[in-house]
């Protein structure tokens, strides 16, 4: 293990630390009996106090146990965008003795599908405006119960914000079997039982998708969970109830689960909610309510930054702003120093590793740069063909040994097997990302080992994209790829070839295929060719076509 990067870790801090051997909802539980009365949650104005929270989060656990029969280890849907609604969930499951399987809520009903029947989740906890994609499901798979949240229920408070309609929508949920609204299941007060859940039971289920293309469950419990939500707080020092994060990125996804959700929990701060970007909401939630810290991707930054009424707000206060899931320009680092004397913090993770694996240490930070391995990991640079490790300096695949790495692929031992390798008697994972580790320990990603497009942070494998494109029938042969945008970083793009007779154009394979997937993965570069490469075995040749891309434009 090399341990250079220890020269330049947080100060007053050690390289080791010991984690709580407690459930994630034992925080929640901590935070509300000693800060009872302190807001927990801010939803355009509207506050709720801890034991607000932790309240309904009893009522919610009961109504899943009594009612709908869940049971410890069971699976239980979370479809939401972010919300009061979905921090109490969150935390209800876990109360439960269940795990959370949280969804993007851009999904569709085709891909919820696949989600629901690999899980083997019986209960859905969704929103709204969501629910009817997955209503279809509801009795007709194994999911038999849903309670439906609306998000105005909430909005308790006059506000002078800019609130979206769908989070003003008044409550509209439907009367069907095996579904009830929100604000009715926590009214019966079912009792919960008592939470039995330890550190090494089921917590959390985030799905990544692969290059064969349906996505895989990542099996978390609550000490892999626990280590980057306390950690992410522990690392920047910010481990005090007073501290105000703004919750813009979603909490569906382990970044804004971990870093901004669980940790602020885990301290007992306050969580500033926005269900949906917005620039401006920002800027005054950020001087309304004193934000100190703010998990932001760069493409918000990059909009954030770029609002010509920027000087209205007062962001002074913001005391750490960091991120990942693509590097942050130079100059938008640049802007955002010379604003708030505050660096970008960035760092890496994924989902097999619950959120952060490395990060920038606060008194170094690195531009573009993933930062050191953090507490109790060792990560190492290894050739992906010989398996031994690289010196400093020589690019490889990062592997990373740690608390936070997850169990393996839910139903899938071949893939989980495949996933890790045994390095000096320690079992790593393969993260499938090329990188290198400077002279003083700092890592930084070069390339992808794995075929994967990264559209503004969000994943996308082309291999699930072009399984859904072969639903079309005016397609014979598709091929995705990444194609360059100057907003999202990269975009998806689709190379087909035409059936036979078909008449179709570019705009019409886009609006199919917003039907059937959610809007990230929706090719928005369609172009048609008469044959796709292929190799002498008749492999299509992806990369041929990634590289005339890239050519193309200048790359």
């Amino acid at each position: 293990m090399n341990t250079t990067h220890f020269l330049h870790w947080p100060e007053g801090l050690p390289t080791t630390v010991t984690f709580p051997e407690t459930s994630i909802y034992e925080n929640l539980e901590i935070s509300t009996r000693r800060y009872p009365q302190k807001p927990a949650i801010i939803f355009y104005d509207s506050i709720l106090s801890y034991a607000q929270v932790h309240g309904e989060v009893l009522a919610l656990a009961g109504y899943l146990q009594q009612v709908c029969g869940v049971q410890r280890g069971d699976r239980v849907l979370l479809d939401m965008q972010n919300s009061p609604q979905f921090i109490i969930a969150y935390y209800a499951i876990m109360r439960a003795d269940a795990m959370v399987v949280p969804v993007n809520p851009m999904l569709m009903t085709d891909e919820l599908a696949h989600y629901v029947e690999d899980s083997g989740a019986k209960v859905a906890l969704a929103s709204q405006e969501i629910f009817p994609r997955l209503a279809p499901l509801v009795g007709k798979s194994c999911l038999s119960h849903a309670v439906v949240a609306t998000y105005s229920d909430y909005l308790t408070a006059p506000t002078d914000l800019t609130v979206p309609d769908f989070v003003r929508a008044p409550r509209n949920v439907p009367d069907l079997p095996g579904v009830i609204a929100w604000t009715d299941a926590l009214a019966e007060r079912h009792a919960s039982r008592r939470h039995e859940a330890g550190a090494d039971d089921l917590a959390c289920m985030p799905y990544t998708s692969g290059t064969t293309g349906k996505p895989k469950g990542c099996v978390h419990t609550h000490r892999s969970v626990m280590v980057n939500a306390a950690g992410s707080a522990i690392w920047s020092g910010h481990v005090i109830p007073d501290n105000v994060t703004l919750a813009v990125l979603p909490f569906f996804h382990v970044t804004g689960m971990q870093s901004v959700m669980n940790a602020a929990i885990y301290c007992g701060g306050a969580i500033v909610v926005l269900p949906r970007w917005d620039r401006d909401a920002a800027g005054q939630l950020i001087t309304r309510y004193k934000v100190t810290t703010w998990t932001v991707i760069p493409t918000m930054m990059i909009d954030f930054l770029s609002n010509p009424r920027l000087s209205e707000y007062d962001i002074s206060g913001l005391k750490r702003i960091s991120g990942g899931g693509a590097a942050m320009p130079a100059a938008i680092a640049q802007k955002l120093l010379d604003l708030t004397d505050q660096k970008y913090m960035e760092g890496y993770g994924l989902s097999e590793t619950m959120a952060a694996s490395h990060i920038n240490p606060p008194q170094r930070m690195k531009q573009q740069c993933l930062g050191i391995p953090e507490f109790n990991v060792d990560s190492r640079i290894v050739d992906p063909t010989t398996l031994k490790e690289l010196p400093q300096g020589e690019t490889g695949e990062i592997w990373i040994h740690g608390p936070q790495v997850f169990q393996g692929y839910w139903n899938d031992p071949k893939k989980t097997e495949e996933s890790f390798a045994e390095l000096d008697g320690k079992r790593f994972f393969r993260s499938g990302d090329l990188g290198y580790m400077d002279e003083e320990g700092f890592f930084f990603f070069t390339d992808r080992l794995k075929r994967m497009i990264n559209a503004s942070g969000f994943k996308v494998w082309p291999a699930e994209v072009e399984a859904t494109m072969y639903q079309h029938p005016a397609v014979q042969e598709c091929c995705i790829i990444a194609a360059r945008d100057a907003y999202r970083g990269e975009t998806v793009k689709a190379v087909i070839v035409k059936r036979a007779g078909a008449d179709v154009t570019e705009d019409g394979v886009i609006q199919w295929a917003h039907e059937k997937m959610a809007a990230y993965k929706v090719p928005r570069i369609v172009e048609f060719v008469e044959v796709l490469p292929k190799s002498a075995t008749g492999k299509v040749m992806w990369r041929m076509l990634q590289e005339k891309e890239l050519g193309n434009k200048g790359a």
